[in-house]
């Protein structure tokens, strides 16, 4: 199987910044699309930003212009970064994974690393 490892969370005040990373691991797969989803208490999760293995990104509105997703396919990893960062970013953020292997195709996701943005 394929496991993803998030890391980079942590207690920022607003309009601050936070990187955070991904890293997939495994054998015998290949990753076509990587993301971000965010879920805070009493909400749904929600997309943040996703990337394909081709470069093609996609962000949600409300991070249009503040955060950027990137990867290094050589390393399966993908990297969320978040600047201007508000107090309603507060969630917990998980990386999510589409990947092939044998053929098939399986949707993977993360632990989850906190965001906590307050003054």
């Amino acid at each position: 199987q394929v496991q993803l490892v998030e890391s980079g969370g942590g207690l920022v005040q607003p309009g601050g910044s936070l990187r955070l990373s991904c890293a997939a691991s495994g054998s015998g797969f290949s990753i076509s699309s990587m993301g971000w989803y965010r879920q805070a208490p009493g909400k749904q999760r929600e997309l943040v930003a996703s990337i394909t293995s081709g470069g093609t990104t996609n962000y949600a509105d409300f991070v249009k212009g503040r955060f950027t997703i990137s990867r290094d396919n050589a390393k399966n990893t993908v990297y969320l970064q978040m600047n201007s960062l508000k107090p309603e970013d507060t969630a917990v953020y998980l990386c999510n994974a589409a990947a092939r292997r044998n053929g098939w195709l399986y949707n993977y996701w993360g632990q989850g690393t906190q965001v906590t943005v307050s003054s």
